[in-house]
């Protein structure tokens, strides 16, 4: 489902903020938005009233919830779509103003495109208003469209916090969640696509806060995962050979696996069972 009004552009006017589009969408799994730089040349508000979506930036592709916002300026780079599992609500607005570019740089909107909204209702009470507005306006009633395009502008700059710093404390606490998880099932095909996922976010941004968290790439926190199993193998299962120990480890090469190994322990899998058998 989705409502939605498109509004004509005004090139001369008196206003501080004029809509050029408002609306809602809801319960449309398939909702995506791709622009590329310089396609559009107004600016844009976004809340998540409920469900989910991504919002993906040249690098990492941020998970958005209820309560969170985007910004984007115009001209800038857009893409963003809804969880087709758990489908976002979402109500938004595009506008534009000669004089809204330094307004919003002085109160710092420039910061991230990514927002958490601290009190929901007001910004959404106002995109509401202006919504119906704009379905019941028939252009001769600009003041009042101004006015509540403010409104919306003026409760997203009182009530908007940038996520991006509470997102990746979140994220980097959710990487250390899945670290047992990962531990666990290293000895199965490491897959960063499906890791990532379980992050909600994108395979370079995963691997850029793992080694944030852990000193280390998700490759190399799998590799040790993988010989500390094997190493308790080699002194627990006496009638596993090394082909078996190998192989059930995560490396179908012998000869592989005794590099690793060796290059992790300084000596082979035979050396390290025969040091301890010994003992």
């Amino acid at each position: 489902m989705k409502k939605q009004r498109i509004l004509p552009t005004l090139s001369e006017h008196v206003y501080f903020c004029l809509p050029e589009s408002v609306g809602w969408y809801q319960q449309d799994p398939f909702h995506t938005v791709d622009r590329q730089e310089g396609a559009l040349n107004n600016f844009s508000i976004h809340l998540i009233i409920s469900g989910k979506g991504y919002v993906e930036t040249a690098y990492e592709k941020h998970m958005l919830t209820a309560g969170d916002a985007f910004l984007y300026f115009p001209l800038q780079r857009q893409r963003y779509y809804s969880s087709q599992e758990d489908p976002w609500e979402i109500r938004w607005v595009h506008f534009y103003g000669s004089r809204l570019s330094d307004y919003l740089l002085e109160r710092g909107l420039h910061q991230s495109h990514l927002w958490t909204v601290r009190q929901v209702k007001p910004l959404e009470r106002a995109l509401d208003e202006l919504l119906l507005e704009a379905e019941l306006s028939t252009l001769f009633e600009m003041t009042r469209l101004s006015t509540l395009t403010y409104a919306v502008i003026a409760e997203f700059v009182n009530q908007a916090v940038p996520l991006s710093t509470q997102r990746t404390a979140a994220t980097s606490e959710l990487i250390l969640q899945l670290l047992p998880r990962i531990q666990q099932e290293a000895c199965k095909p490491f897959e960063l696509d499906y890791w990532s996922e379980q992050a909600g976010v994108s395979t370079y941004y995963f691997c850029k806060l793992f080694r944030k968290v852990t000193q280390m790439t998700p490759m190399t926190y799998v590799t040790l995962c993988r010989l500390q199993k094997a190493k308790q193998w080699l002194l627990e299962k006496k009638e596993m050979t090394i082909r078996q120990i190998s192989f059930d480890a995560g490396y179908p090469s012998t000869s592989y696996f005794n590099k690793r190994f060796l290059e992790q322990e300084g000596m082979t899998p035979t050396e390290y069972r025969e040091l301890y058998w010994k003992n």
